[in-house]
């Protein structure tokens, strides 16, 4: 039998990990616009704008990292 204290504590989670997966969908859908734009930019002839692209996901990426591991010890 659940109480209601640990079905509050379920719901909790579950907001939670859904509001992860929504930033973690965003997240994903930044870094393949940014693919998109580099790769017309290479088909362009624009290699250095293309490189630029990249390098700018990369900072991303390196900034983000809660994104891509969650810090579990902070909840």
């Amino acid at each position: 039998m659940t109480t209601d204290s640990g079905r509050d504590e379920a719901a909790s989670e579950i907001e939670r990990l859904v509001a992860e997966l929504e930033t973690a969908e965003a997240y994903e859908q930044k870094l393949r616009q940014r693919i998109v734009e580099a790769r017309d930019q290479l088909a362009a002839g624009h290699a250095s704008v293309a490189l630029s692209i990249l390098n700018d996901a990369l900072r991303d990426i390196d900034s983000a990292t809660d994104v891509v591991a969650h810090d579990r010890t902070s909840t």
